[in-house]
């Protein structure tokens, strides 16, 4: 094991404790003899169905980046290893600020020489979009539950403020030729430029609406999948249910990643089991264990997901050859 993936390796520590800090803490909230016997009730083949909701959402979510990366006039990677390195990121997802994924920035680079900065704007532009799908499918559960509205516009119209920032090219463009006077300045500046050529391309109305779009429905799946895992714990199926459930996991998906923290780690946890217990009016045991189910069958599904491909990919943390690509601007 070399410094690279040591150092990554350690960065990947804080979130994993936080993790099992969080389950164990949802645990003796539910109430864990209670916890337990509702596992043990917990019909098993809901999980495999919202297992499959999420490789839905990943589906989805990786055309959306392989969409981003020709944006940015990646033209000519091929499909598979655009699949490993979208794949490769999910880990990262649980470093302190998800700032971990930069790290996709830099492996674009070695695959396909386009600079860092550029790859990066794809990983910004992902996030951007995830967020605006997420408050999409919020939107009702908000207009039903007006307490929710300052949390909603406030991520909103950040979002917005930055996209639309994005766009004001000339003065973006002054303040970087600003910045490339002051010597100091001038490498950072250089890959702030190629950061803001990427930003610029991908945040466009048509790439953004079609982010969105796939970003709507993917995570529309992971709203279905948490779903049947409410049904698993025998739930009555309905309408509301299935509406309250895209809601609860949407909304929370807002909150965590409002947060900062590694994955959203306790604050989408706390944010489920308590929109459970308030909303559909769950008790405790019933609220932290879906709270663990679908956290595992998505977060965590994916985090594993990801160490498998670095397990095979050597060449990501600087051993063997890189694979041969080609970029084309």
């Amino acid at each position: 094991m070399n410094e690279s993936s040591t150092s990554i390796l350690r960065r990947l520590i804080p979130g994993f404790v936080l993790g099992l800090l969080v389950f164990i803490g949802l645990a003796l909230l539910g109430d864990l003899q209670r916890v337990s016997l509702t596992l043990l009730r917990f019909e098993w083949k809901y999980f495999l169905i919202a297992l499959a909701f999420t490789l839905g959402n990943y589906t989805l979510r990786f055309i959306k980046w392989h969409f981003y990366l020709n944006q940015i006039g990646i033209r000519k990677i091929s499909l598979k290893n655009s699949i490993r390195l979208f794949m490769a990121g999910f880990p990262l997802a649980v470093t302190p600020g998800k700032v971990g994924e930069v790290l996709k920035g830099v492996w674009l680079m070695r695959q396909t020489g386009v600079p860092v900065g550029r790859g990066v704007s794809v990983v910004v532009a992902e996030r951007i979009s995830d967020g605006l799908a997420v408050l999409a499918l919020s939107l009702l559960g908000v207009m039903t539950y007006p307490q929710y509205w300052p949390v909603f516009l406030g991520v909103l119209g950040l979002l917005v403020f930055i996209i639309l920032l994005f766009q004001i090219r000339p003065a973006a463009n002054w303040l970087l030729d600003q910045g490339e006077k002051v010597s100091i300045l001038r490498r950072l500046v250089q890959s702030a430029r190629e950061f803001y050529e990427g930003s610029f391309m991908l945040f466009r109305p048509a790439p953004t609406l079609f982010a969105v779009a796939l970003g709507t429905l993917s995570w529309l799946g992971e709203g279905i999948g948490f779903y049947f895992i409410l049904l698993g714990l025998g739930l009555k199926p309905d309408q509301h249910l299935m509406a309250m459930a895209v809601f609860v996991l949407a909304f929370s998906t807002v909150i965590g990643a409002a947060s900062a923290l590694p994955g959203g780690l306790g604050a989408a946890e706390v944010s489920i089991a308590g929109l459970l217990t308030l909303i559909l009016r769950e008790n405790p045991a019933i609220a932290s264990t879906a709270t663990v189910l679908i956290r595992l069958a998505t977060l965590w599904f994916g985090v594993f997901l990801g160490l498998g491909v670095w397990s095979f990919s050597p060449d990501l943390f600087g051993y063997g050859t890189p694979q041969k690509s080609f970029t084309e601007y």
